[in-house]
């Protein structure tokens, strides 16, 4: 599949307004004129100067409802709706916009703080996560080398509860985005009880909530990898029943397995990498590697304008 063409055609159908709250960035801008030129979105930049005082106060107004019980003051809301981050996300709260998508020049945990405190959590999900859209040139595996890996970006070290969360969002994300059907492995160092320790547990515990919370959805753990995406291996190492060795949808059991784990197929496999994509919050939005190319702002955009259809 040609991911970048799927998802900007897809966009094109019922076209959004997306935010872009990082004007200072050349890369944005140049996004920015690609979205708006080919009709995928409505890109729209968020400059500081541009900010309008009366937006300001109304969002500023909201926010501090949304805020005051973690003691947020309203002079504290209204200074923070001074920076175009959060004023791009309270705007997207407001419905003046559909998403929003940064990180050009924010970290993560700001990207993400940004988004958690403004938006709020999805109470289906409960947990803010993120996961990429891998695309790999020539590989059999998944869907013809597409795979949604999760999370990538946000959970450190996730409960079970948490971790089956994000099974369960990153498997909402695949049917939602390109219509797939997700074949979920939950990630570990063992299969199917190859090996014992403490920390196998807590994946055991997850695949089994999430089951639970649905049980027609195809998943299964814990595996190692090659026992979730290639069936001679399943077969070999008793793990063929259910995903047969074609998962899609790979969840690594801790931060540092995913974020070094994308990072490996991407550099080393010449991977296409979207995202991340914030799972889990009221409306949509991408966060953005600081490495970034314009190209790659583009496709988070039509992902976060997809979602918002």
């Amino acid at each position: 599949m040609d991911i970048e063409s799927f998802l900007r055609n897809k966009a094109k159908k019922n076209k959004k307004v997306i935010l872009l709250p990082e004007p200072e960035d050349i890369r944005v801008v140049k996004a920015a004129g690609i979205i708006n030129n080919e009709g995928i979105a409505k890109a729209v930049i968020i400059s500081k100067k541009e900010l309008a005082l009366s937006k300001i106060k109304e969002y500023a107004g909201l926010f501090y409802e949304l805020r005051k019980a973690k003691g947020v003051t309203y002079a504290d809301a209204e200074r923070m709706m001074h920076s175009p981050l959060y004023y791009a996300a309270m705007m997207v709260r407001a419905g003046g916009a559909d998403g929003f998508v940064a990180g050009a020049s924010h970290t993560t945990p700001d990207v993400a703080r940004a988004a958690i405190r403004c938006l709020g959590l999805d109470e289906k999900f409960s947990v803010a996560s993120s996961c990429f859209i891998i695309s790999l040139p020539n590989c059999a595996y998944g869907d013809d080398g597409l795979f949604f890996f999760a999370d990538c970006g946000i959970v450190p070290e996730p409960t079970a509860r948490q971790l089956a969360q994000i099974a369960l969002s990153t498997a909402d994300l695949a049917r939602k985005i390109l219509g797939i059907e997700p074949r979920v492995a939950m990630l570990s160092f063992s299969t199917k009880g190859s090996s014992n320790h403490d920390s196998l547990e807590r994946i055991k515990e997850a695949t089994k909530i999430a089951k639970e919370t649905e049980p027609d959805l195809k998943i299964d753990g814990e595996l190692q990898l090659d026992s979730a995406i290639v069936g001679e291996v399943a077969k070999i190492k008793n793990a063929y029943d259910v995903l047969k060795g074609k998962a899609n949808v790979l969840i690594f059991p801790d931060l540092n397995s995913g974020n070094i784990g994308y990072k490996l197929v991407q550099r080393l496999a010449n991977a296409r990498a979207i995202g991340p994509v914030l799972l889990g919050l009221t409306k949509p939005c991408c966060d953005l590697s600081r490495g970034c190319f314009a190209e790659d702002i583009v496709d988070c955009a039509a992902v976060t304008a997809i979602r918002a259809q």
